[in-house]
């Protein structure tokens, strides 16, 4: 009796062994399934597929296929936003594509980038409407790398307010009502397209006053603006 008991204890402790390997097994593959990465498919992978081709880090198909085009392109997009290389679209990725919050994004920080937007478009329509959309993004593409830079202040609010920062603060043009092609323009820019090239200033030529702006090296030019680093 007591060797049929103990085949008994045995054989449950197996099967409750088995079980839990099998759970932490699934557990760790769904883990991994919930990213992106080379070898996926889907509906998410198209949606980095054509994120990336509209801000111009990928040149392939938009077929929902993570190859190596795609591998390729987020660790560009990645290295470009300061974000870890390793070419798996995480949370972090995601979100900088603007696909997907991070899983612990709560209703204050929605409520904090949608008040990013907000004054970024005002500042984007203040300085550069009627420029080219692309001019636009790059506006807001200088505002985000100047709160990269150890140089500027570290928030969106504290970068577009700096005394003497930019000229849309000083005549109020800000206060203006943005249009919709600006509030576009601002949230790909927070979203990480730089059509700037890491630019953290720009002028207008026909208008500028400070010799030392020129001295600044040329990133791009579009529309009225010289982006400069």
């Amino acid at each position: 009796m007591k060797r049929f008991n103990r085949k008994i204890l045995m054989f449950v402790f197996i099967v409750s062994l088995v079980t839990i390997t099998l759970f932490v097994g699934l557990s760790k593959n769904n883990e991994v399934e919930a990213l992106s990465k080379y070898g996926s498919r889907g509906d998410e992978v198209k949606q980095i597929q054509q994120k990336l081709k509209n801000w111009g880090y990928y040149n392939g198909a938009v077929d929902g296929i993570y190859g190596s085009k795609t591998l390729e392109a987020v660790k560009y997009f990645q290295r470009k936003n300061g974000l870890t290389v390793d070419g798996i679209a995480g949370d972090k990725t995601l979100a900088a594509l603007g696909i997907r919050a991070t899983s612990n994004s709560s209703s204050s920080s929605s409520n904090s980038n949608s008040n990013n937007v907000t004054l970024l478009s005002k500042l984007i329509y203040g300085e550069a409407r009627g420029e080219p959309y692309t001019g636009q993004v790059a506006v807001g593409a200088v505002v985000m790398n100047r709160v990269k830079s150890n140089s500027f202040p570290n928030t969106i609010a504290g970068v577009i307010y700096q005394s003497g920062a930019f000229d849309a603060v000083s005549d109020g043009q800000i206060n203006k009502t943005p249009d919709s092609t600006a509030k576009k323009a601002a949230q790909d820019a927070i979203n990480g397209w730089d059509p700037s090239y890491g630019a953290i200033y720009y002028f207008n030529p026909s208008t500028a006053t400070n010799k030392w702006i020129w001295s600044r090296p040329l990133t791009v030019v579009i529309g009225k603006h010289r982006f400069c680093k």
